[in-house]
């Protein structure tokens, strides 16, 4: 979803008009790729958002920053020393590439006005933020050295070169009527003019087919010069951004004021925002749970094996039985009845000649007895991978739904609780305390929900009252719910299990089994893992998830 350099002309207009001439008051570091500015202009605040995310890298207005990283890293802490409180002098973008530099006014030695630049080169996975003076690069968010690139490197104290050159046309300064001679086709418009990307070129062919390409391509100059940003979504899904005009796909088209309005709705329906570790924590539950599930898939393979345990104690008694009727070392094999037989059936029996028939007795009864242990120890295996699975499980329900620093912190500390993790992080500022979703019932009874499973223990174990009743849904991972009140009305109690199936792996389905009891029938074992519990005395309720 990104938006092309011809695109991106438009924006880079709408930010000079609005950030010349402003202050820039703060910096933050939301993670990796995200960074917001406050400026200040007379009378009015701005956040300017710089996504150098691969998916959607641009540059636009939010109305609310999302929550920062505790501690600034090294490069927020550079931007922040040389770029706060200077004045933001122009805005420009480098012809119709997707590169915008911000060029700023700060207070130098000596307290002479020098000028910063402020590279923001949005080009997909090679995005990059760099702070230059006088053509030489300060630092840079992504280093690039020879080992990474042969073309161009960026480093500390290196002259900043602008990418490799693509030589192509500026449609804003060629002579229409010459160039269109010879493009007829998708890729020729793309390699022939700056900026095109995918959608923009669509729009130019399919407008094209009606109006012929010279007319096509002055009117997407027109548009440009009067932008109607739009993106076209489908399914939810959003197919394509512009600052233009888009009549080639056949989604939704949804239109909005700015650029930066339409950028940031764009975000948010995609979800962009990752708070930082949560794809690594992410990664860690699926493998630990992937490993889990081989692991029962080899023990029930193991267990099938040692289900053949009566076979060999079957034909220990029998041959104890029957033993005095045959002689050592002369049979292979032999056929008795069956003395728990009431029809008189015959088994065959395998012997080995080597040995006595005692000792043939004394061999089977020892592999039935080490198959019997094998089983009740593969049938324990089994039980803790299984517990192990409904742990990660919760788990990952937790991390999907997490969207704050403070609530992947508590992730983390219970994952290095449960020795998933190793503890070898510094020790840094801690981020806000997380808190439980608070709701109130019609009634205006207050129901509490955990976020994960340490919020679950503590909602469950400290904060409720014993005749608080606790609610989850029935064999499904998901929160602990709790109404505050031991006698809630049977809305609230509907609209608590409604919750409970909200907030677990069930939601969005019908029919929802969901158990509750009063917390004193609520118990937790010793060692269990975190989350688990025990309960009695429970009624279910069936809802649906709407």
């Amino acid at each position: 979803m990104n938006l092309d350099g011809f695109s991106m002309r438009s924006l880079t207009e709408e930010l000079k008009k609005n950030l010349i001439g402003g202050r820039i008051d703060k910096i933050f570091q939301q993670n990796k790729v995200n960074f917001t500015f406050t400026i200040r202009q007379p009378g009015k605040t701005f956040i300017l958002k710089i996504s150098l995310a691969p998916q959607n890298p641009a540059l636009y207005f939010v109305k609310k920053s999302a929550e920062n990283l505790p501690e600034p890293p090294t490069f927020c802490m550079v931007l922040r020393k040389n770029l706060e409180n200077g004045r933001i002098a122009d805005i420009r973008q480098h012809e119709l590439d997707r590169i915008i530099f911000i060029e700023v006014d700060t207070i130098g030695a000596g307290g002479k006005i020098q000028t910063l630049t402020l590279a923001a080169e949005l080009i997909g996975k090679y995005s990059n933020l760099i702070l230059i003076h006088e053509d030489k690069i300060i630092d840079a968010l992504k280093k690039v050295g020879t080992n990474s690139s042969r073309f161009r490197t960026v480093l500390p104290n290196q002259i900043y070169q602008l990418p490799p050159e693509q030589n192509k046309a500026d449609i804003f300064s060629v002579n229409l009527d010459e160039v269109t001679k010879n493009l007829q086709a998708d890729k020729s418009i793309m390699n022939f003019f700056q900026g095109f990307g995918p959608q923009t070129t669509r729009e130019i062919i399919f407008q094209s087919q009606t109006i012929g390409l010279k007319n096509a391509l002055q009117k997407i100059v027109e548009n440009s010069q009067n932008p109607s940003p739009c993106f076209v979504e489908e399914n939810k899904k959003i197919l394509a951004v512009s600052a233009i005009d888009l009549n080639y796909l056949s989604g939704e088209k949804i239109f909005f004021p700015t650029i930066s309005e339409m950028l940031e709705t764009a975000d948010e329906i995609m979800g962009s925002y990752t708070p930082p570790d949560k794809e690594k924590f992410l990664k860690l539950v699926h493998n630990e749970l992937k490993r889990a599930r081989n692991k029962i898939s080899v023990l029930e393979n193991e267990l099938s094996a040692a289900e053949n345990a009566e076979f060999y104690k079957l034909r220990a008694d029998n041959l104890s039985t029957y033993r005095y009727n045959f002689q050592d070392h002369a049979d292979e094999k032999i056929f008795v009845e069956n003395i728990y037989s009431e029809n008189g059936e015959k088994i065959e029996i395998e012997l080995d000649k080597k040995i006595t028939i005692a000792a043939n007795v004394q061999n089977f009864y020892k592999k039935y007895d080490k198959l019997k242990r094998a089983k009740n120890f593969i049938l324990e295996q089994i039980e803790k991978c299984r517990d192990e699975i409904f742990y990660l499980e919760s788990v990952e329900h937790s991390l999907n739904s997490c969207e704050t620093l403070a609530e992947i912190d508590e992730i983390r500390t219970e994952l290095t609780a449960q020795k998933y993790l190793k503890e070898n992080r510094k020790k840094t500022a801690s981020s806000k305390k997380s808190e439980p979703f608070k709701f109130f019932s019609p009634d205006g009874t207050e129901i509490l929900i955990g976020k994960n499973n340490l919020q679950n223990d503590k909602l469950t174990f400290k904060i409720s009252a014993p005749n608080d009743i606790w609610l989850h849904t029935k064999d499904i991972t998901g929160s602990h719910v709790i109404i505050r009140n031991e006698n809630p009305s049977e809305e609230t109690l509907i609209f608590a299990a409604k919750l409970a199936a909200k907030f677990s792996k069930a939601a969005g389905s019908s029919k929802i089994p969901v158990d509750y009891t009063k917390i004193k029938f609520v118990k937790k074992p010793n060692g269990a893992k975190p989350g688990f519990v025990i309960f009695t005395n429970q009624k279910t309720l069936y809802v649906d998830d709407e």
